[in-house]
């Protein structure tokens, strides 16, 4: 593997027929890299969460991935509303999710603690009004 791989994806709001395609593209990647089964599953969860809450709750954002031989850094961008009560939302099965999106079958409240759990650090910086970046590390050795 070279040295620093670092790949940029575009997410749009609301869009959920495009959801998910970021985190199959980076685990796909990842399986051609070699990576461990054990760190593809964990970053191919962390995304996935993440990539959904982009698109339930906020509008669209950015995903950055940084792979290197040692870790794989990942920052999740937002155009959002902000997270009110971080802590709150850290809770499993809180949810602020509307009922349509519920109907969806998403926003059962797991997104946050499934980032957190898949990942080796994981810090939220929210801004009320602006949006949320979230920024992870998942190591690979």
């Amino acid at each position: 593997m070279a040295d620093t791989i670092k790949l940029h994806y575009d997410v749009d709001g609301q869009d959920f027929t495009l959801a998910g395609a970021t985190s199959a593209n980076v685990k796909k990647r990842l399986r051609q890299l070699g990576l461990p089964p054990e760190v593809i599953r964990r970053v191919a969860i962390a995304m996935y969460e993440a990539e959904i809450n982009m698109v339930i709750h906020a509008d669209g954002g950015y995903i950055d991935v940084e792979i290197t031989p040692e870790k794989i850094h990942i920052v999740f961008a937002d155009k959002g509303p902000g997270i009110p009560d971080i802590e709150k939302a850290m809770q499993e099965g809180y949810s602020t999710a509307s009922n349509e999106i519920r109907e969806l079958g998403f926003g059962a409240g797991m997104g946050l603690p499934n980032i957190k759990s898949n990942s080796d650090s994981m810090k939220i910086d929210t801004v009320i009004g602006e949006g949320t970046t979230i920024d992870l590390v998942i190591n690979v050795k």
